[in-house]
């Protein structure tokens, strides 16, 4: 009954002002040359709630969608929960739009529970399961073989058939008094989805409002899970998901923790987009983009963006490497080639396939007589033929290649129809350099810093250490940062006390060493 929603979410918010939405109010300090986030932390129903820079996730909402909430993980039986801020006209004049849909249904040919069912944890699932972790297509084909037997029986037992929680729900209306937010509640015909909406002017919106429809989309978990379902969790609402508390690595980059390439970020996305939403590409009859080459000088960060681009898509990463295609037996090279591609063509989950030092495989096609020249003209011939129709043959592979010398690739290889997008990723400019600073030991902050122990000092001018730093990639900025770590942790070793934070003047002087001595004018 509509009455009965309204009393309880009435009850959990009185209660929230009752045990305390006790705003802790923790702001962090934060400007332009900062790297630690300015959040807000408070009390929800026993979980602690910490809001990151909600002025920037604002800002940010005028121009894209910004999404949040998208790595936390909730209590049964709510699956995922999507939190989105967007901005919109309306006739009255613009509006922010805040939006969550929180889904209690499993997805039943979802790659993880497919292998989950399939492996176990015996030794011999263990064992396949970190060999597909490393790429090899000979697990994947035999796990993947004995995936559709498995989805079939799952479904004939009924196993993927979702509970439905919400079922039979009508609209509801709920709000937060304090700012005089008010949200709808309404529930799609399965049951397994809740959506909560609000909208405010753009002139009147503030960081309370996010904080309040925040707690309103909480309030609607709880109808979800019971009341004391958040009790001990930490919920983290930030552009960058949930801060992991172990430090990032290859494996889990994403594109918000990418420092600078703005222009670059913003293209693969469009293109995670394109890939996540075949619906509306085949709707209106579009194609998108097959092949993406990036080129540039080593260390700017080519192979963690392509990394990232799959971690934004939900794509499994296969990278390719020189060793697995060239062989000195005559004929092996063009075997392995139409190997991999044979196999990307039986691949049932999203793949990223990457070709790292894409030169190096096919360099200089059609250069040269010899039997080494012939070798590469018969790879490259090859490649050429499997781009051709790839994504007609298996749509759910995205190929990416990339080099440090885009010279040594032959152009047909690479033109339009077979790599569509073309990304120079440059040296960073001093903007860049700052906010990869910023992006990197915000990334160590949140993973190491715990009360009593601070590892950056608060006076950071990340703008002088992108001045100062000229030349350097991202690869010798976290070079930078491993060197002061290592020096402050032999400090403390050698002292066995407390050592001071990372200051200015550690890090200006890790650039000076790492840039070396400069040629006089």
């Amino acid at each position: 009954m509509p009455g009965q929603i309204e009393r309880r979410m009435a009850a959990a918010y009185g209660r929230r002002r009752a045990i305390g939405v006790r705003a802790c109010h923790s702001w962090l300090m934060s400007d332009a040359s900062s790297a630690r986030p300015r959040g807000e932390s408070f009390e929800y129903a026993g979980a602690t709630v910490e809001l990151v820079d909600a002025e920037t996730v604002l800002a940010a909402a005028r121009v894209n969608q910004v999404d949040l909430l998208r790595r936390t993980t909730w209590p049964a039986p709510v699956q995922r929960v999507d939190l989105r801020v967007s901005s919109a006209d309306r006739a009255d004049g613009p509006v922010h739009v805040f939006a969550a849909s929180i889904s209690t249904a499993d997805e039943p040919l979802s790659k993880e529970r497919i292998r989950r069912l399939v492996l176990g944890h015996d030794p011999v699932g263990l064992l396949l399961a970190k060999r597909i972790e490393a790429g090899d297509p000979i697990a994947t084909r035999i796990v993947d073989g004995m995936g559709a037997a498995a989805v079939a029986a799952y479904r004939k037992l009924g196993l993927d058939r979702p509970t439905q929680p919400a079922a039979g729900r009508p609209p509801a209306t709920i709000a937060d008094a304090v700012v005089g937010l008010q949200a709808s509640v309404t529930y799609d015909e399965t049951g397994t989805t809740v959506r909560v909406g609000a909208e405010v002017p753009r002139d009147d919106v503030t960081a309370a409002h996010l904080q309040a429809f925040v707690g309103l989309t909480l309030q609607a978990v709880l109808e979800l899970t019971g009341p004391d379902a958040l009790t001990g969790r930490r919920i983290v609402v930030s552009r960058d998901a949930q801060p992991p508390r172990t430090p990032a690595t290859t494996q889990t980059v994403t594109l918000d923790m990418v420092g600078g390439l703005a222009d670059v970020v913003a293209e693969l996305r469009q293109i995670a987009v394109s890939f996540r939403h075949p619906e509306a590409m085949a709707r209106w009859g579009a194609r998108r983009p097959q092949g993406i080459l990036m080129y540039g000088p080593p260390g700017t960060g080519k192979t963690m963006l392509s990394r990232a681009l799959a971690n934004e898509i939900g794509a499994d990463f296969r990278e390719i490497r020189t060793p697995e295609i060239l062989d000195k037996w005559l004929g092996g090279s063009e075997r392995n080639i139409k190997q991999i591609f044979r196999d990307a063509r039986r691949y049932r989950t999203p793949t990223l396939m990457l070709f790292d030092e894409f030169d190096s495989i096919i360099s200089y096609a059609g250069a040269g007589g010899d039997a080494a020249s012939q070798a590469i003209n018969a790879v490259a011939g090859i490649f050429k033929q499997e781009m051709n129709d790839l994504i007609e043959a298996n749509p759910n592979v995205l190929v990416v290649a990339t080099t440090n010398f885009p010279h040594r690739v032959d152009d047909s290889l690479i033109r339009s129809g077979r790599f569509d997008v073309k990304l120079s990723i440059p040296k960073p400019d001093d903007t860049s350099r700052t906010a990869i600073f910023r992006k990197m030991i915000a990334a160590l902050i949140a993973a190491h810093e715990q009360p009593g122990f601070r590892m950056f000092a608060e006076d950071l001018d990340l703008g002088e250490l992108g001045r100062v730093s000229v030349g350097m990639t991202g690869a010798d900025i976290k070079e930078v940062l491993r060197r002061v770590q290592l020096a402050k942790a032999m400090q403390e070793a050698r002292t066995g006390g407390a050592v001071d934070p990372i200051s200015q003047a550690d890090l200006l002087a890790s650039v000076r060493e790492l840039l070396g001595p400069r040629p006089a004018v």
